[in-house]
Parts: structure tokens; sequence; C-alpha cells
């Protein structure tokens, strides 16, 4: 099979699992009960544990192995005090910024904070898949297997936060659908321009982490509590464990 034809389809297919994750919340949000609430904490926890696998699993040491230590580190520390300042000034122009209280104990959380780390994890991963598909095109299937797996309870967690806060299903599915179409967009721009540029795939793949690490820790994190039970955050322990597996079977 082409080559670039794989970067589309592979990307395609772990794009997709976007609008699966947010038609499955539309589902479940439509019958919400004090279980489904419950429900719903555990799978943004299991969408932060998913996450946090991608930044300890793939994105640091794939991205920090392309580059000098010194590099990593500060690549690292500008991706997530560029996020402090973007949700800084998102606070102050009266967006849901790191101020809104999105972290107290009832658990609420921006969706546009888990939809910008759903896509600071998405796209990355779309970049690198295409970039190794050259080299490497067994691990690069299972990369894909790995990205859909991981996307579905991310999309989840983001459709069903904007939804509850007021944007209609439809036009947020052809968000969510378009956004997943920016998946073989950055495939092929891997194979394209980064197959021979390790330093640039692997500093773009560290600077996802830093924003990562801050988004989950200030939005994604907090909103796994609940007031009535602590079970929830196990759901952290599974989507890491996912992404652990993952990696297992992609190394």
């Amino acid at each position: 099979m082409d080559p670039l034809f794989s970067a589309v389809l592979l990307a395609g297919a772990a794009g997709l699992s976007l609008p699966l994750g947010g038609a499955l919340a539309r589902t479940a949000y439509s019958h919400e009960t004090e279980f489904t609430e419950e429900v719903m904490h555990a799978l943004i926890a299991f969408g932060g544990g998913a996450l946090l696998s991608a930044v300890a699993l793939v994105l640091v040491p794939e991205g920090a192995a392309m580059l000098p230590p010194w590099l990593a580190l500060g690549l690292l520390f500008l991706g997530g005090v560029t996020f402090y300042l973007l949700d800084l000034m998102l606070e102050r122009s009266g967006g849901r910024g790191g101020g809104g209280g999105r972290g107290d104990a009832s658990g609420g959380v921006s969706g546009g904070a888990l939809l910008a780390a759903m896509l600071l994890d998405f796209l990355p991963e779309a970049v690198a898949l295409g970039a190794m598909l050259i080299t490497e095109a067994a691990t690069a299937k299972l990369l894909a297997l790995m990205m859909f797996l991981q996307n579905v309870p991310e999309g989840f967690s983001a459709f069903g936060e904007i939804w509850r806060n007021g944007m209609g299903a439809r036009p947020l599915m052809l968000i969510f659908v378009a956004l997943a179409g920016l998946g073989p967009l950055c495939a092929m721009l891997g194979m394209s321009f980064l197959g021979d540029r390790p330093a640039v795939l692997g500093g773009i793949m560290i600077f996802a982490a830093g924003g990562i690490l801050y988004l989950v820790f200030q939005d994604v994190a907090p909103a796994a509590r609940t007031r009535d039970s602590s079970a929830p955050a196990l759901g952290a322990v599974l989507g890491f464990g996912l992404g652990l597996a993952g990696a297992l079977i992609v190394g």
C-alpha cells in the first residue's frame, strides 16, 4: 500500500474516535441520572489518565530522544507556560480561564480546555504517525490503534462538557468531524516534511507535552472528583493503563 495513502487512512481512522466519543456522550447525557453523573466524572478521569500516558509514554520519550536535553526541558516548560498564558488571557477577557472555579469540588471543567488537551495529544501524534510510516510501518499502525482508543474517552469528555454548556449537539458534532479531518492532514505533513527532520518533530511533541500537563492538572484532574465518591478518580488509573498497554504492544 502506498505510504501516503496509509498515513491518510490510519490517521483518519484514529480521528474518527473523536466524533465517536462525541456520539457516545450525546447518548449518555441525554439519559443523565445520578449514576451516569458519577460515570461522567470517571470518564473525565479516564481521559486524563490517557492524556498522561500519552505524555509519559509517547510524547516525552519519543520527543526527547530527538533533542538535546536542554532543549527538551526548555520546550516542555515553554509548552506549559504558553498554555498558562493563554488560559490567563481567556480569564481576563471573560472566557473560562484558570480562575473560573473549574477546579472546585463540584467538578466543573472547561470543555474548551478538554478539547485543547485532546488536540494537543491527537495532532502531534498524527504528525509522528506520518513520519514513522516511512521507516517503522508496523509501529505506526499500532500507534494509530493506541490513538483511537485514547481519543474515544477524551472526545466523550470534551463533547459532553461543551454540549452541557450550551452549544447545540449538531454543530458541535460537525466541529468534531472537522477536527478529525485534521489528523490525515497532520500525518501527510509529518510524512512529507518531517521524516528527515527529527529535531522539529521532537520539538513539536515536547511542546505539546508541556501544554497537556498544564491543562490536565489545571482542568481535567480536579473535575474527576465528586463530593460523594472518590471512586471516579480510579478512571485515571484505567486510562493510564490503556496507554501503557498500547506502549507495551508498540515497544
